[in-house]
């Protein structure tokens, strides 16, 4: 299994779209194959910084995401909206 940790700064003034890009995406991206898991997280004290955490079953499964037409079209509504650069980790447990 893969966990897939996404952090990202928004303009303040850009979180309430941000919210409604995330919820209106969420339920088909854990529809996804292989997406087993799917949360949003906000840093208490950033309001305006997030991290999403997900688990996949295998690299193969996140890259296909990755490579689809739901995350193209989610991230070009996304990354509009950034502060600062997006991070990301994929990690496997030990």
């Amino acid at each position: 299994m893969i966990v897939r940790i996404v952090k990202m700064t928004f303009a303040t003034d850009k979180v309430a779209d941000f919210l409604d890009v995330f919820n209106n995406a969420k339920n088909k991206i854990l529809n996804c194959k292989g997406c087993k898991h799917l949360e949003l997280l906000r840093d208490v004290n950033q309001p305006n910084v997030f991290f999403t955490h997900s688990h996949w079953e295998s690299v193969p499964d996140l890259q296909t995401y990755r490579n689809s037409e739901l995350f193209k079209a989610t991230w070009a509504k996304t990354k509009i909206l950034f502060a600062a650069s997006p991070e990301a980790w994929s990690l496997e447990r030990v």
